[in-house]
């Protein structure tokens, strides 16, 4: 866990980051410092997709930490339907009897894969959420305001949280040494990425931004917090002189080159529905549906 404390500005949070190895996903307790009151981004429930099993290390982690710190979960946020590991929000908001939230637009990510899975009784689920933001909505964190923001590229659902002087830019930036996330997912888009980038870089410079993923390059220790100055002077994708021209022929020309995320026909299948499982038969028995040549192999 690495601890990011308040820089003691009126509305800055404390952040609580945990590392979820198998995926290179971070996860976040996002903490007011005067009430202890708390939300929690992006959990994941871990996953092998060789076994299909499912197991709760890395949320109880999380779970463990808030009841050792005496935090007052109020809301449990993904920030998208993530491609490459489940969300294990629907178990923290259970556990901590929380309300589960997720930007509205994932409907229409539900619409998209219902056709992928062939299953239309993913369509239109809004029962999956007790909150779907549009953008432009806030919240309390105890005495903390977080404002929501649409930040589409890497998905047409994808939303940030700004809290403070923070904000949780999810797959849109990595941190510098490693640009920006993926934009060909479906319903994805380099141009809008760019955009959502910029909006995000056009905050003050001592925002601090926490990214979805890192990959430890070149052998370094994991790293998930740069601020907007630090990108502007570093970040390989989107430094200061890079031209959104320039930005869309790399990030394109790098995604043409990457497989599809190993657990991704089984993770969007648990994350449009918020985090569930496939439902089980009248036996017990749950199955993942797998999509048959509706994607191109990367040989």
């Amino acid at each position: 866990m690495q601890f990011f404390p308040s820089s003691g500005q009126p509305g800055s949070p404390d952040v609580a980051a945990f590392y979820e190895e198998a995926s290179g996903s971070w996860q976040y307790v996002v903490i007011d410092p005067a009430t202890k009151s708390a939300a929690i981004i992006d959990p994941v429930l871990d996953f092998d997709p060789a076994s299909g099993a499912t197991w709760t290390v890395s949320a109880d982690e999380i779970a463990s930490y808030v009841t050792e710190q005496g935090l007052n979960v109020v809301l449990v946020l993904d920030t998208h339907p993530h491609a490459d590991h489940f969300s294990a929000a629907p178990y923290l908001a259970e556990r901590f009897k929380a309300p589960q939230a997720i930007g509205k637009k994932v409907l229409e990510v539900q619409n998209i894969w219902a056709d992928l899975y062939a299953d239309d009784s993913l369509k239109n689920r809004p029962d999956y959420w007790q909150r779907l933001f549009e953008p432009g909505d806030s919240f309390g964190i105890g005495a903390l305001t977080a404002h929501v923001i649409l930040s589409t590229g890497h998905t047409l659902a994808s939303v940030s949280y700004v809290i403070g002087d923070a904000v949780f830019a999810h797959d849109t930036f990595m941190v510098p040494d490693s640009g920006t996330s993926r934009a060909d997912f479906p319903g994805g888009s380099s141009s809008e990425l760019w955009d959502s980038l910029q909006t995000i870089l056009a905050m003050p410079e001592n925002t601090r931004i926490f990214v979805g993923h890192d990959y430890k390059k070149g052998g370094r220790e994991e790293a998930c917090m740069a601020t907007v100055a630090e990108h502007k002077a570093a970040n390989i994708h989107v430094k200061d002189g890079i031209s959104k021209e320039e930005f869309i022929a790399t990030r394109d020309a790098r995604d043409a080159t990457l497989p599809l995320p190993g657990r991704m026909l089984y993770a969007l299948q648990v994350n449009i529905r918020g985090g569930r499982l496939p439902e089980p038969d009248d036996k017990g028995r749950a199955v993942f549906s797998i999509p048959v040549n509706r994607f191109e192999p990367k040989l």
